[in-house]
């Protein structure tokens, strides 16, 4: 197999990086552009590395956020000036391993150019091997990235929003590609901070080839900035975007935040060791009574599930809408493909029971990255093979028909109705054989208690039951059976 040397970084013009092109990285960043958006990294930035001999990389000194993102690089072959789509892909004659560096420290200081926090010198390395472009299929790549050995992103270019040819075609149209440039082509979901001492190694690999592993080593940098220009500047605004979350970057919660914050694994226990029954008397007791999902059948009646809610919501097909929102990577498949760990999918089809709004191969998609249920008050395709997952789906029917017989998916991660009542992206879905409610996460630590406690009291209601005692003051207890059951759970502490 070829090898990047040092004149395969000689050629190289121009760098041309990518935005966001992988809907894992879209959903992470919570925005999906229409267009593909790029900015310029010097040259200079090349280095070589691989497994045996990595490149290193300073981590300028003062400067807190180095990051990492691994990607598939495309080297052009042939000079490419206003090509077309069914054209570009013959322009790239290699396909390698990079990743695009850079300090978010100092992303402020250029107005997004991206010059001074890309741009630094070892801050786009690339190789090892080189895969032959016309040897395969550019929609069929994998691409892992390893941080100290652990295996942090893992992706392919199937569902890419942007495909190559794309790229390449569209770069053309106002500059020439020439011959040994360039084009990094984005980053999947999982880049993150790198330190000075971490190894980060890049992969790309299609089927029996592969680039083999671009290994770069991170140095601490010792040279201060120089006091007249622009110097490192971090907040935690950077710091959630350089690691990817707040948890990562080990933030507090924003105040008021409820997504992917709420949900403790405290509150889950306590929540999944109570039935809804007893959570909807408890949510009755506070003045909510329009809280509950109706009419739907569970694939897995006997499993209790909870989680926070993400929203997808439908709108009546109107076929010139369609055209422009039903296709391609549309809002059902963003939705399916950023739904994340013990999430649940909520989806508002309006009652309509006349098609499928979810089906096997989607349903699978979202198993596969964790999701803790599917809940749609539409219906289901390819039924059986949904029926039979491990992942429970509520669903009004099962129906033979696609999505856009009546349905266009509109958008994502807003207010919807389901079931008969609101849901909004954060709020905590419990469902159980009896039934599917949705929780203000203002309430749910004191709700869980307090159903904790309801259910305590009825242990005991049941016992006296058993025994022979009228359910006359009992049930609900006045204050002499409360004395009573109050002298009965000391015992029980006691025990």
């Amino acid at each position: 197999m070829e090898q990047v040397n040092e004149d395969t970084l000689a050629a190289a013009r121009k760098v041309i990086a990518v935005h966001i092109n992988y809907p894992s990285r879209a959903a992470q960043r919570g925005r999906t552009p229409a267009q593909p958006s790029y900015f310029l990294k010097p040259s200079s930035s090349l280095a070589l590395g691989s497994a045996d001999a990595p490149s290193t990389v300073e981590r300028p000194a003062g400067c807190e956020l180095l990051g990492y993102e691994g990607e598939i690089a495309l080297v052009i072959g042939k000079p490419a000036r206003r090509v077309g789509l069914e054209d570009a892909w013959s322009h790239v004659e290699w396909i390698t391993a990079s990743n695009d560096l850079g300090v978010y420290d100092l992303r402020y200081a250029d107005k997004g150019s991206n010059l001074r926090s890309k741009g630094g010198d070892g801050f786009t390395p690339i190789g090892p091997g080189l895969i032959a472009a016309d040897a395969v299929d550019p929609a069929a790549l994998r691409i892992r990235t390893w941080h100290n050995g652990d295996l942090v992103q893992d992706d392919t270019t199937e569902d890419l929003l942007f495909p190559f040819a794309r790229l390449v075609a569209d770069l053309s149209q106002l500059l020439t590609l020439e011959e040994g440039d360039i084009i990094l082509t984005g980053t999947p979901a999982g880049a993150s901070v790198a330190k000075p001492g971490d190894v980060v190694e890049v992969e790309v690999s299609a089927g029996g080839l592969t680039t083999g592993r671009l290994a770069t080593r991170v140095e601490e940098g010792t040279t201060a900035f120089a006091e007249f220009g622009a110097v490192p500047q971090a907040d935690d605004v950077q710091r959630e975007e350089a690691y990817g979350s707040r948890e990562a970057a080990g933030l507090a919660p924003v105040a008021g935040a409820a997504v992917g914050h709420v949900l403790t694994a405290a509150l889950k226990a306590k929540l999944e060791s109570v039935c809804t029954a007893t959570l909807s008397s408890q949510l009755r007791k506070r003045g909510l009574n329009n809280v509950s999902i109706d009419g739907l059948t569970s694939t897995r009646p006997e499993r209790r599930i909870v989680g926070l809610a993400r929203t997808l919501r439908y709108v009546p097909n109107r076929e010139d809408l369609f055209k422009t929102h039903g296709g391609g990577f549309n809002a059902q498949k963003k939705a399916i493909d950023s739904v994340n760990e013990g999430e649940i999918l909520v989806m508002e089809a309006r009652g309509e029971k006349g098609t499928g709004t979810i089906g096997d191969i989607l349903a699978l998609r979202a198993q596969v990255r964790g999701a803790a249920a599917i809940i749609t008050d539409g219906g289901v395709r390819d039924f059986s093979a949904v029926a039979a997952m491990e992942m429970p789906t509520y669903y009004a029917n099962p129906h033979p028909a696609v999505l856009g017989r009546r349905h266009i998916p509109w958008d994502t991660d807003i207010t919807i109705a389901c079931g008969g009542t609101t849901v909004q992206p954060g709020d905590i879905i419990v469902a159980d054989a009896d039934g599917i409610l949705v929780i203000p996460p203002a309430l749910a630590d004191e709700l869980a208690d307090d159903s904790i406690a309801q259910e305590r009291e009825e242990v005991f209601i049941a016992e006296m039951v058993e025994q022979g005692h009228s359910v006359d003051g009992l049930y609900p207890l006045n204050a002499t059976w409360r004395a009573k059951y109050e002298q009965w759970e000391a015992g029980k502490s006691d025990d």
